[in-house]
């Protein structure tokens, strides 16, 4: 899908034409759209297209005549469950005479653009715009970092009570995406090192200024992804000590339950053997019996007490 915007008297107008101070927006393009856009604009379409393969990785070029900007951004990957996220590139071309943005999905990123949620943003401003770009895209890295780290608090509340396989994998999930944010935030972080390097775009002293706060949003981003990674492992590895814990109190309370249920076991094989009556305690008696299971209740009471004073049952 191909939208053309252009702000006029602060407000954000859809045209038609790909005229000086526009903004192009193409999202999940087509082929045709992006050869009429390359072809409009003198752009090469291996530039536009880079910007949907979900292998691309950040970077940034000057090309003639126009600058290819390719940052990650987050991505809820469709059908997993809070807090589980990939990152998907997002391009942004800059020429002369307006910008193009192109990107694999309708991420929020562009579409708080779209829907005129962003303060100060004019299509006829380019750097700024892109500045802008850059930062709504780190500070959506902070929010789902967040959401992250709210998710892993829910899961160790659930410490004390049972511990499920899903529980496990979805630790696991946030795990990974902090992978994944980690490696994007530090490719996103060279972007834009170099990006203040560039002579060639024209930066006034606001825009500078806008810059910095993208870098630092960015720095705090890995540094909160650093974080939250720690907080994670250490989760991780609490998870297992419990999950230890348990499986070995449960092999001690059956290792006391065999224990006493090994007393009347071998008392009954004793009186079980096949040898003269005489010779057994109480054989002889009318209330042997009641004897001997008094006496095997009495041991086992014993043997009870033992394991309970040794916590072992």
């Amino acid at each position: 899908m191909m939208k053309i915007y252009r702000t006029k008297d602060k407000l954000l107008t859809v045209t038609d034409d790909m005229s000086e101070g526009s903004w192009v927006c193409l999202t999940a393009p087509t082929e045709s759209e992006v050869r009429r856009v390359a072809a409009t604009l003198d752009i090469e379409p291996s530039d536009l297209f880079a910007a949907t393969d979900p292998e691309e990785s950040a970077r940034i070029s000057l090309e003639d005549g126009y600058t290819v900007i390719i940052v990650d951004i987050p991505y809820q990957v469709p059908g997993s469950g809070p807090g589980i996220y990939s990152t998907i590139p997002m391009g942004i071309l800059l020429t002369q005479e307006l910008v193009v943005t192109v990107c694999s999905v309708d991420t929020p990123v562009i579409g708080d653009f779209s829907s005129c949620r962003v303060k100060g943003f004019s299509t006829r401003k380019k750097m700024r715009f892109v500045y802008q770009l850059l930062y709504r895209a780190a500070t959506m890295y902070q929010q789902e970092l967040r959401l992250i780290d709210r998710r892993r608090q829910a899961l160790e509340k659930n410490l004390s009570g049972d511990l499920r396989d899903s529980d496990l994998v979805e630790l696991h999930g946030l795990e990974s995406t902090l992978v994944y944010f980690a490696t994007s935030l530090r490719a996103n972080a060279t972007v834009l090192d170099r990006l203040t390097r560039y002579k060639r775009l024209e930066q006034y002293p606001d825009d500078r200024e806008l810059l910095d706060d993208v870098i630092v949003e960015i720095r705090q981003a890995i540094e909160m992804t650093s974080i939250y990674r720690d907080d994670i492992k250490g989760t991780r590895e609490l998870f297992s000590s419990i999950l230890d814990n348990r499986l070995n109190n449960a092999m001690k309370y059956l290792t006391s339950i065999t224990l006493l249920m090994a007393v009347p076991t071998v008392v009954s094989g004793l009186y079980g053997m096949n040898v003269s009556s005489e010779g057994m305690p109480f054989a002889s008696s009318q209330a042997g019996f009641a004897i001997v299971l008094g006496l095997t209740l009495v041991i086992c009471g014993v043997t009870a007490w033992f394991l309970h004073k040794k916590h072992m049952l």
